[in-house]
């Protein structure tokens, strides 16, 4: 009876241990919820999207299994082999046995040593393939998104969505997969050995294997409670950094330094926080899977041992020396990979919440979309008409209110009215950046909706009041696309909008380097170049949404004359709040909430006496004063 009492202390740690994780467990699950355990995806969802981008790579991924098989011929084949010396050494010891077996060992050693390079050579090319066809789909679905849909998602977590998670998901197909399928084989085929060797210690080792699957389930259910954790709170100080960082410069103006240095520090301790429970997590799994592999080495010298010593038999199985050296190996090899499941888990696990995150963005609907019927345009003469259009930002705020008006071709219209009565609105549906609720819009009698977005766009040239340059250079800045401009046919667009003056007191001319945002350059300087790189695409439609607002008088004359020059080209429509830069459009509409005032020339306007002529008399005396 005293013989079992080691058996027995080991059964009732084990068993101590199984009882407190299932009780941490079900606190948990009772409380999912309130610990921001919400899954909105299987993971089986998840994985066949994911093996989506893998398919073409079938073949692949097929020689790196076979691959796999070889590698895992060492596993298998040197505890047999150092068993069989320890039978040779205490036995009849021929040196040439000796030599081969140590050769044997040493051709198998290499041998899945090669399989192992080249499986790691072959998945890192196929990996960095399916991922940058991912990180494509994601940056163009983003792309497709509307203005709107835009609006409501922060850069900082679009940013972290195409970097730091598309990486987490590389780890899934450059090392996790392989090394899962790879510890399978290790695992079921060490089984067979060990089975084939002695069924007794065998079975002694599966009493195991039902603790080791009951850990990695109660350990998946808290490792991806944590990794969720990690990634929200990555994503949430990667949005604090995107945009507190490109205001900083207002941060500095208003002293606001302290306080914006304790909101970050708060959003640090929340990431810090997150990442120890998830360091947590993995430190108490992998002692635990630990302890199982050590207890199982007790049981198998104690049992080993006994049988051994005492020459005992059971269901007519030998214990002899080499057995027991055979099983301690592959006892260590049986539980390495399942060791290696705790850090193989986490990848898993953040490769599944990385992929979560990317396929909640790309199953956004895009809220602008072709029909199914839609046209391209070859060409555009610029006729435009509202139809008693109606348009809200927010379900029953109306900003725009049975707005019907129509532009002939190449018309000069302006639109002009107080902060929010919808004239910027009116610029941003005629492209299709908004879709309208009611009404109709048509482009050369055609319904806007019919149109391919692509085409429509193309054919027109918007200017804003915030110009946004890219990194790179004016060059690059104002042709945009990939096409190759000779650099005489971009400097004489420059020259008729009058950007060539500041252009060529450059060092280096068109090559000028364009820093972040363009802030090495003015606000009538970056206007400028606005317009050059709209006149170089020959757009049928020019949009100028208060584009001469924010710069200083002597830019406001260029730009002047840019604009005069720019009525040749085609249909222009105008927003601007000063009324100075309109005296000469075709036709003026005057908007307030959403409504259209009255419409007509500027002389006609000013004798009507309405709107129009209350903001023209009160400017004119402005500026009046200010000469004063």
């Amino acid at each position: 009876m005293m013989s079992l009492n080691p058996l027995l202390l080991v059964g009732g740690v084990i068993g101590t241990v199984s009882v407190l994780l299932l009780i941490a467990y079900a606190c948990v699950k009772d409380k999912k919820t309130a610990m921001g355990f919400e899954r909105s995806m299987a993971d089986g969802e998840i994985l066949r999207r994911l093996f989506g981008y893998a398919k073409p790579y079938l073949r692949q991924f097929v020689v790196v299994g076979f691959l796999v098989l070889f590698s895992i011929s060492y596993d298998i084949a040197s505890p047999l082999i150092v068993g069989y010396i320890e039978e040779l050494v205490v036995g009849d010891f021929e040196l040439k046995s000796l030599y081969v077996s140590v050769a044997v060992y040493a051709g198998v050693l290499v041998f899945s040593m090669a399989s192992t390079y080249l499986q790691a050579v072959i998945l890192q090319r196929v990996g960095q393939r399916i991922i940058s066809d991912l990180r494509e789909d994601l940056f163009t679905h983003i792309e497709s998104l509307s203005h709107g849909q835009l609006n409501d998602i922060p850069v900082g977590k679009l940013v972290t969505r195409v970097t730091n998670d598309t990486n987490a998901i590389s780890m899934m197909f450059t090392n996790l997969f392989v090394n899962l399928t790879k510890n399978a084989f290790v695992i079921l085929g060490i089984l067979v050995a060990m089975l084939c060797l002695n069924y007794e210690l065998t079975l002694m080792v599966l009493c195991f294997v039902p603790f080791i699957l009951l850990f990695t389930v109660i350990f998946r259910k808290f490792s991806r409670r944590a990794y969720r954790k990690v990634k929200d709170a990555t994503t949430d100080i990667n949005t604090y950094l995107s945009e507190n960082l490109s205001g900083i410069k207002v941060t500095q103006i208003f002293g606001r330094e302290d306080e914006k240095m304790e909101e970050f520090r708060q959003k640090s301790q929340t990431l810090a926080k997150a990442t120890q429970e998830q360091i947590f997590v993995f430190g108490v799994f992998r002692p635990l899977v630990y302890m199982l592999y050590i207890s199982s080495i007790l049981c198998l010298f104690y049992l080993g041992g006994m049988g051994h010593l005492n020459h005992l038999t059971f269901l007519g199985q030998t214990i002899s020396s080499g057995t027991i050296v055979t099983f301690y190996m592959y006892i260590s090899k049986f539980f390495t990979p399942i060791q290696n499941l705790a850090e193989q888990f986490n990848w898993l696990q953040s490769a599944l919440a990385s992929s979560e995150k990317v396929f909640s963005i790309m199953d956004i609907q895009p809220q602008m979309v072709d029909a199914p019927d839609a046209v391209e345009l070859d060409e555009v003469k610029g006729d435009i008409e509202f139809r008693d259009v109606w348009f809200s930002y927010i379900p029953g705020e109306w900003v725009l209110q049975g707005v019907s008006f129509h532009v002939e071709p190449r018309q000069t219209v302006a639109f002009v009215g107080s902060t929010g009565s919808g004239k910027s609105t009116i610029l941003s549906l005629i492209c299709r950046n908004y879709e309208f609720q009611k009404g109709e819009i048509l482009i050369d009698g055609i319904d806007i909706r019919k149109i391919k977005i692509s085409s429509l766009r193309r054919h027109f040239g918007q200017m804003l009041q915030d110009v946004f340059l890219f990194s790179g250079t004016i060059r690059s800045n104002i042709v945009l696309r990939e096409e190759k401009i000779p650099d005489e046919e971009i400097m004489k667009v420059c020259r008729y909008v009058n950007a060539d003056h500041f252009i060529n007191k450059l060092e280096h001319g068109l090559d000028e380097e364009v820093r972040e945002r363009g802030n090495n350059f003015s606000a009538g300087q970056r206007q400028l170049l606005s317009f050059a790189r709209t006149i170089l695409h020959k757009p049928s439609v020019m949009i100028l949404d208060e584009a001469t607002a924010n710069i200083d008088t002597e830019t406001e004359l260029l730009i002047q004359d840019s604009l005069e020059k720019m009525r040749s080209v085609g249909t222009m429509l105008i927003v601007a709040h000063r009324l100075s830069t309109i005296q000469h459009a075709d036709n003026i509409i005057v908007l307030s909430h959403g409504r259209i005032l009255e419409q007509g020339t500027h002389q006609q306007l000013l004798a009507a006496h309405g709107r129009y002529y209350q903001l023209y008399t009160l400017q004119y005396h402005k500026e009046q004063m200010d000469k004063q």
